[in-house]
């Protein structure tokens, strides 16, 4: 799903970033960021999705994180 509208949606349909921008091997789902981030001392505050509508052209907050996710992190 994240390659499909992070890189072929984004990148080749829609043209909003130039191609290869992303790689889609160096994408963290937002568990393995959990598990690098305990590693290195932090403790997950909060993850939140974040999607896109097309008609209104504007980023909204979702449960979705499995695309685009914003996380916070504190310090152990």
């Amino acid at each position: 799903k994240s390659y499909v509208f992070a890189i072929v949606f984004a990148e080749y349909i829609l043209r909003w970033l130039p191609i290869n921008t992303h790689e889609w091997e160096k994408f963290l789902s937002p568990q393995e960021l959990e598990i690098f981030a305990n590693k290195n001392n932090l403790i997950s505050d909060e993850t939140v999705g974040m999607k896109y509508n097309l008609l209104s052209k504007d980023w909204y907050l979702s449960n979705d994180a499995s695309v685009n996710y914003i996380s916070t992190f504190l310090k152990n």
